[in-house]
């Protein structure tokens, strides 16, 4: 399937824009060349570190691979609606229609700067979005709770330890009451990384800083991940809850596993062992990278799920199709039953597609209302 698309793909924009145009041959084919070499971004990944995962080049080179892309993308799209377009007027007038150089030639710089757009959009750290949740039996002693969500921060050659440094200050500005990452810290090994993620060791919250795996963790050694990010003070909540107290009254925080997990010989997520012996009437959230069983979730009475995972569908049109894959659940607030989750669009993204349009990263503080 994957050579189809790509096929597809490369020959749109060799074929059909490129090959047409008024150039010498030899600069037609160092341009066929580029597209190629460009659309082969993940293997060459793969050849650098032995997963696709984790480009391990120079970050300049991953930026410049990501506008390639991004420009072959939107090329390929552009392309085929100037095609459309064309034959719809041929119909009409019932006569060839010639579509010239410039025409061409628009749609790629068109194509450029929208690829251009992306990356600058996918590098820059988040701002903080404000989501303010009445929780069903909240006590009012927790009213006015402030909780910070990270996720997908995909720390790696492109997203590195600087960028990860202006992260952390963001958030510990943003006095939050607790912080929670839900999953995918990581494209890379803990030996590739440990430089990188270092700086998520400063994260500082009264209540703690908690987590839940991602499928990324997944992908390089689970349990060195595990405990490298236990050691950097990350309460990982494995199948697990922890419990916030105020007085009489009590928050519990919990977390499963990634629904893939069983496919890498771990323990498979369960929410009923990461809800065993909560107190009785205590609101519950629930942190779970992936946002696909949040009915069940619902349905065993948790008040508020956080997720990520889907990134937000990066790029707007994108994001219809990334919902499908996710139970209809891609970015923002929902309700489920009387359950409200939230989708984060992510903090940071997989270095082997990093462009956003109209996707915004974030970082999102959580003011929590007795409902």
């Amino acid at each position: 399937m994957r050579i189809i698309v790509f096929g597809l793909l490369l020959s749109i924009v060799i074929l059909n824009w490129l090959w047409p145009l008024p150039l010498p041959g030899a600069v037609k084919l160092l341009v066929a060349a580029f597209v190629i070499v460009a659309s082969q971004y993940q293997f060459w990944s793969r050849l650098s570190s032995g997963s696709v995962f984790a480009p391990e080049f120079p970050k300049p080179l991953i930026i410049l691979f990501n506008w390639a892309v991004g420009t072959i993308l939107f090329l390929t799209l552009l392309q085929l609606a100037l095609d459309l377009g064309a034959l719809v007027v041929a119909l009409v007038a019932w006569q060839p229609v010639h579509i010239g150089t410039e025409a061409r030639v628009a749609v790629a710089g068109l194509a450029g700067v929208l690829a251009a757009i992306g990356v600058t959009n996918a590098l820059r750290v988040p701002r903080v979005r404000d989501v303010t949740v009445a929780i069903r039996g909240l006590s009012p002693l927790f009213d006015g709770y402030r909780l910070l969500q990270l996720s997908d921060l995909h720390i790696s050659r492109l997203f590195s330890a600087g960028w990860a440094a202006r992260v952390v200050a963001r958030a510990n500005a943003a006095g939050a009451d607790l912080i929670v990452v839900t999953g995918d810290f990581i494209d890379g090994s803990v030996e590739m990384r440990r430089a990188d993620i270092a700086p998520l060791a400063g994260l500082r919250a009264p209540d703690g800083v908690m987590a839940a795996p991602g499928n990324h963790e997944y992908f390089f050694d689970y349990a060195d991940w595990m405990r490298h990010l236990s050691a950097l003070g990350f309460d990982v909540l494995e199948n697990q809850h922890r419990i916030i107290t105020r007085g009489a009254a009590h928050l519990v925080i919990a977390g499963v596993t990634d629904r893939s997990a069983r496919r890498h010989g771990q323990v498979a997520p369960d929410l009923d062992a990461a809800l065993a012996d909560c107190p009785a009437g205590a609101a519950v959230v629930l942190l779970d990278h992936q946002p696909g069983d949040a009915r069940a979730a619902a349905a065993r009475g948790v008040a508020l799920q956080l997720s990520g995972h889907t990134h937000g569908g990066m790029i707007r049109g994108l994001d219809h199709l990334v919902a499908r894959g996710n139970n209809g659940f891609v970015s923002g607030r929902y309700q489920v039953g009387g359950m409200t989750l939230y989708v984060s669009n992510g903090t940071g993204l997989w270095p082997g597609f990093a462009l956003r349009l109209g996707v915004p990263a974030e970082i999102t503080r959580f003011h929590l209302r007795a409902g």
